[in-house]
């Protein structure tokens, strides 16, 4: 039985090299995985993410503020809004909000601090068909067939601050969901929801508010989403567990 070769001093040494590189890698990650859990330094001040940054989970093309990728004129989000999707947040313009005219009508309004979970769709007013007669849209193919009537407009849709759209849910043309409402999985909105109401199902129906009449109030008279960074990283303990009578 022949002796097994012994590696030369360089082998060797390549071989360090490497476990040194991949544990200097294996480091690296493990830093940045806990970097974000970290308390701040006493004296050091983090007020959030910046909402001018489109991607602000290091980068991850999963996560967008839409603010910073929107381009169409009758879309308008406020800031630290995010849309979630693993096969890419940004193309939620195309993907996610449908038949959209240039009709000024037919506006997309939604809030800050709003959670849009994986394939949400705004069906815009384009999606409608007429109603008069047949449904079907004859002028679209042309060739003789040109008779056309209204199609209707049933306005914009408006989606309040704070509001948790869950996943594939889809909101109808005209609807307005008022601020810190919840729309759960699938639901299908097809009228107005009210501040901070639960809606679930197809048609979505309010299964409960969300609070009593006073908190309601008073949340939408302070409006914390309108506040300062500052004020808001102040108050994270109180509005992440809903203390809002210890607000500062």
């Amino acid at each position: 039985m022949s002796a097994l070769p012994i590696p030369s001093r360089e082998r060797l040494l390549e071989q360090e090299v490497r476990n040194l590189g991949l544990e200097v890698q294996r480091l690296r990650e493990a830093l940045a995985s806990v970097r974000d859990q970290t308390p701040p330094l006493p004296g050091t001040r983090r007020n959030g993410p910046d909402p001018q940054e489109a991607h602000p989970l290091g980068g991850s093309r999963a996560l967008a503020f839409l603010r910073n990728i929107i381009t169409r004129p009758n879309i308008e989000v406020g800031e630290y809004t995010y849309y979630a999707d693993d096969d890419g947040a940004d193309r939620f313009e195309s993907r996610n909000v449908l038949f959209q005219t240039d009709d000024p009508r037919d506006r997309l309004t939604i809030g800050r601090f709003c959670s849009i979970a994986s394939g949400v769709r705004f069906l815009m007013n384009g999606s409608n068909h007429p109603q008069a007669g047949s449904t079907f849209p004859f002028w679209a193919f042309g060739r003789g067939w040109h008779e056309r009537s209204d199609i209707p407009v049933r306005g914009p849709i408006t989606v309040g601050n704070d509001v948790w759209l869950g996943l594939e849910s889809c909101v109808l043309p005209g609807v307005t969901i008022g601020d810190g409402a919840i729309i759960g999985a699938r639901a299908v909105v097809t009228k107005s929801v009210a501040p901070y109401a639960i809606v679930v199902g197809n048609p979505a129906r309010v299964v409960r508010m969300r609070y009593d009449e006073r908190t309601v109030a008073r949340l939408l008279a302070i409006r914390w989403w309108e506040w300062p960074p500052e004020r808001i990283t102040r108050n994270l303990p109180e509005i992440v567990a809903g203390r809002w009578d210890d607000l500062t």
